[in-house]
């Protein structure tokens, strides 16, 4: 292989490691510590998402954030009715098109997410404890990344739309 090969690994990386493998590890790890520790949340770890884009982000619809989280529509639909019914957000009628509906956190649930934040980060420390701090920030700085990139190209990786790409055009002759 020569040095410009992009398929030549670093010299540091071992053959053979299975990056699927260490991803699944690392997210099954965080999802039982996490799942365990938002018990009382509704939803769980999905709840504590819907709940963080909510708070922490500017979604104009609830369509919106069902493409921002990749959640189906319909199943986010039961989340967010659980979460208004624990009193946690509301759905609001967008100032801009009131058929459209707004989700909104409520102040506790605000509160309830900013605990819930302060035990999650406890646990990734806990899951991500074989590397030192520092390694720790920049392997979520990278995974953050690295998430924000795939969801900016989801719609270019639409199965239909990967398909079509590759299949000769229809005979438009007749």
């Amino acid at each position: 292989m020569s040095v410009t090969d992009p398929c030549e690994l670093p010299a540091d990386r071992k053959r053979g490691s299975n990056f699927g493998w260490s991803l699944g590890m690392v997210l099954r790890r965080w999802h039982e510590r996490v799942e365990e520790l938002l018990k009382d949340l509704p939803h769980g770890s999905r709840g504590y998402h819907i709940l963080a884009v909510v708070v922490h982000e500017e979604v104009p619809t609830q369509g919106a954030l069902a493409a921002r989280l990749a959640i189906d529509r319909s199943v986010l639909t039961y989340v967010i009715d659980d979460l208004a019914n624990a009193g946690l957000i509301e759905r609001r009628p967008d100032p801009q098109d009131r058929r459209a509906r707004r989700v909104v956190a409520t102040e506790r649930g605000r509160q309830t997410l900013a605990e819930a934040e302060r035990r999650v980060a406890h646990a990734e420390d806990h899951v991500l404890g074989g590397l030192p701090e520092e390694q720790r920030e920049v392997f979520r700085d990278l995974a953050a990344r690295a998430a924000e990139a795939i969801h900016a190209a989801a719609p270019a990786t639409d199965p239909c739309v990967a398909v079509q790409s590759v299949l000769p055009p229809a005979d438009q002759s007749g």
